[in-house]
């Protein structure tokens, strides 16, 4: 089984962005227990952030085996079996990468650092949410570990 962690912008200064709300975890350290927990479960992982949202829509597509992958970074051309995602601000606002997941048909639980729902009344609607298998915020970096764990078991039992 194949899993897709990705992260949308500015989540590659995690250690140092506001740590009072996002914590001191780096997204190297995130990306390190995620691959010891795929190892765990007995998954295969591919990590990546996107600062541009036109690369996340072409990963997502690659992803799900219906786009062409040429200028797709290596890790995400091959087709998963599913994904994380942390759009980070695009999960507000960006209804394209919705409508990737939906075209590709590509399953995944969406995850955040803080709780959304606690945050500015902007910050607490996901376009993603609807879409996804699962949802979890609030927990920092531990999230991750979550989302993976429940994306997987989801996937094994066969759930939609």
């Amino acid at each position: 089984m194949r899993i897709a962690i990705l992260n949308g912008p500015n989540l590659n200064l995690l250690g140092t962005r506001e740590p009072e709300i996002y914590g001191s975890t780096t997204l190297a350290e995130i990306e390190a227990r995620a691959r010891e927990v795929a190892t765990e479960l007995g998954v295969q992982l591919a990590f990546a952030q996107f600062n541009h949202e036109g690369d996340l829509i072409e990963a997502i597509q690659a992803l799900g085996g219906r786009a062409a992958a040429a200028g797709v970074a290596p890790d995400l051309r091959e087709k998963a079996d599913g994904a994380l995602i942390n759009a980070a601000a695009w999960t507000h606002t960006n209804m394209a990468l919705a409508d990737a997941f939906s075209a590709v048909k590509l399953p995944y639980v969406e995850v955040h650092l803080s709780n959304i729902f606690a945050r500015e009344p902007e910050r607490r609607h996901s376009v993603l949410a609807a879409g996804a298998r699962g949802f979890v915020c609030g927990f920092g970096a531990h999230g991750y570990e979550m989302a993976l764990r429940g994306l997987v078991h989801s996937l094994r039992a066969g759930k939609r």
